[in-house]
């Protein structure tokens, strides 16, 4: 793809709204309407599509598990949030996730009556409400709940002796609900391809994608490129961070590390004198972390992936494991590379490649890429589902 046909494939903003949101024949603003979120208690990429989705509809409530407003963005403090019962168990704000086989319980408690329109923000349990017979539900999926699902067996192994014991048949049950509040609503919407796959095989339902909201505006390309490749995330193990650190332990290529987690202090115990770790940035140190880095290393298999595209705003691309959102926001070939196995010799393999590759990378077919990211497309594919679920 040349930067010309990059271009063209991705409509302008308003564009995209003239031709889509236009068409859009519904009036929201004068919709009661009520947000489920599974829990707020850290602004991530899920509470970070939840500001959007209260821009789109300021009139809407916030439903939740639990909520710590010290912990959330002044967006969502703004507006009126109701908890479920969950709110008032013991240490409910820290270990929410002890209370998962309370929460389908808590979910159909919630009193959604005198709402036309409710959209559920699910990753966890969040779409099992029950809402009024004449009002339209919109499930935005992040992921079918990945501790019932895909990661069942991994969380299953590295559980204690107790939850090994009560999690086979409780999980029964609540994958059970799953599906069948699943069934219950109206619309779903996936963030990415991955995702949609992942919900026709656990909900046999089929969705539309509508990629997250990524505020590309705020990042820009610079010309003072650096020789260091950056990697940004959680450092947990599923994110793979181990990965990037023993292959480029083994290269002796400079890594900036960025983030923090339980195996920091273990990595940096095993790292090179090559690679430099920071648990934290400014937002304008990341800015600069992105703009000038060489590449961006992405290890892990995410129900989408933001920092991928973050990268390429920036006019950087990227070096990433080809499964999950990553082969929705990574053109292989044109704006990154991908490998294919999450081993140190895949990865280490890539790296050369994309050394060899890196004089026909063009910044600006990366940036022209992360524009089909931009918020308003995000904005037209909501209200398109909102439409598709008021017309039944």
């Amino acid at each position: 793809m040349s930067f010309t046909e990059a271009i063209n494939t991705i409509t302008s903003t308003e564009e995209f709204l003239a031709s889509d949101v236009h068409h859009t024949h519904i009036d929201t603003s004068r919709m009661r309407v009520a947000i489920v979120h599974y829990w707020l208690v850290g602004m991530r990429g899920g509470e970070r599509v939840l500001e959007r989705l209260l821009k789109l509809f300021p009139q809407a409530d916030i439903y939740t598990h639990v909520y710590d407003r010290n912990s959330v963005s002044k967006t969502i403090r703004d507006r009126v949030v109701r908890t479920s019962f969950i709110q008032k168990l013991p240490g409910a704000t820290r270990h929410y996730q002890s209370y998962l086989p309370l929460m389908p319980l808590a979910l159909e408690q919630l009193d959604l009556r005198g709402y036309d329109l409710v959209i559920s923000s699910e990753s966890g349990p969040a779409k099992g409400v029950i809402v009024a017979p004449n009002a339209a539900h919109v499930c935005y999926c992040h992921s079918p709940m990945r501790y019932l699902w895909d990661h069942y067996h991994e969380y299953l192994e590295t559980a204690d002796r107790l939850s090994k014991m009560v999690m086979p048949s409780i999980f029964h049950s609540l994958r059970q609900w799953d599906m069948s509040s699943a069934s219950r609503i109206d619309h779903i919407v996936a963030n990415s391809s991955f995702i949609r796959k992942r919900i026709r095989r656990a909900w046999n339902r089929d969705s539309s994608v509508v990629f997250p909201p990524i505020a590309i505006d705020k990042f820009r390309a610079i010309d003072d490129i650096g020789d260091h490749y950056l990697w940004v995330s959680q450092i947990r193990p599923y994110k793979r961070p181990r990965l990037a650190v023993e292959a480029f332990t083994r290269l002796g290529l400079p890594l900036l590390m960025v983030g923090d987690g339980p195996e920091y202090e273990e990595l940096r115990s095993i790292a090179g004198p090559n690679i430099r770790f920071r648990k934290r940035l400014t937002f304008s140190e990341l800015q600069y972390a992105y703009a000038s880095a060489r590449a961006l290393v992405f290890t892990a298999e995410e129900d989408f992936g933001m920092v991928p595209v973050e990268a390429n705003a920036s006019g950087r691309p990227v070096i990433a494991y080809g499964s999950g959102g990553v082969t929705d926001s990574v053109i292989p070939g044109q704006t990154g590379i991908f490998f294919m196995e999450q081993t140190v010799d895949s990865l280490c393999d890539a790296v050369q490649r994309f050394e060899a590759w890196l004089p026909h990378f063009d910044p600006r077919v990366a940036m022209a890429n992360a524009a089909r990211f931009a918020p308003p497309h995000f904005d037209a594919g909501i209200l398109k589902a909102v439409e598709c679920a008021l017309a039944g």
